[in-house]
């Protein structure tokens, strides 16, 4: 695998939409895509960024709340499960794969977090606020969820202009041979997994 032309994809990639299976080692490939990772988040200016974004059907996400790879603390998250939510509050959220598109999206204000780290050993974090946001957020991205899926109606057809360009965008690629049919995406998809299995 080439980790050198890594990049963070955009909606509607279909990558985006893959639901990914829980990583069954951790192992020298898998904590070098991680460390790639995190420049790539650092350039976007985020402050999470999980697998699906950058085409990997991986069940791990990075973050770091200071989105300054000299600040903060770098947190990885492998085969996470959320858990023990408490409280629901609503704030704005944008997303590295949907970039300039904002909108207000409840969660769980408190939650506990179990995963893995790159050792492999598990560990629980009981999180809140903007951690716990971010937690919520990468792990929907895991399930194929995006933040849009989260809008209310109103919300939702006030983004669907910015939206359309993104589409418009992603099938004029398409046609030009830039991007890869949805066929062909799958079955990179599937591969991957079968290696990682």
């Amino acid at each position: 695998m080439d980790l050198s032309a890594l990049e963070i994809i955009h909606y509607p990639h279909p990558t985006l939409r893959h639901t990914s299976r829980p990583i069954q080692r951790v192992d020298d490939e898998l904590r070098d895509i991680i460390r790639h990772m995190f420049p790539l988040m650092y350039e976007a200016r985020g402050v999470g960024l999980a697998a699906n974004q950058i085409d990997l059907p991986l069940r791990v996400f990075i973050t770091n709340l200071e989105v300054e790879p000299e600040e903060g603390e770098e947190r990885v998250f492998i085969n996470p499960v959320i858990s023990q939510t408490k409280g629901i509050i609503e704030q704005e959220e944008g997303c590295l794969s949907i970039p300039g598109v904002l909108g207000p999206v409840v969660r769980q204000e408190k939650i506990t977090v179990e995963a893995y780290d790159l050792t492999g050993e598990a560990f629980c974090s009981e999180v809140e606020g903007l951690f716990a946001r971010g937690v919520q957020h990468e792990v929907d991205h895991l399930d194929g969820k995006l933040f849009i899926d989260r809008l209310a109606p109103g919300q939702a057809a006030e983004l669907r202009e910015a939206l359309e360009e993104f589409e418009i965008d992603y099938r004029s690629k398409r046609e030009c041979g830039e991007m890869p049919s949805d066929e062909a995406v799958a079955a990179r998809l599937a591969e991957l997994e079968k290696l990682r299995a």
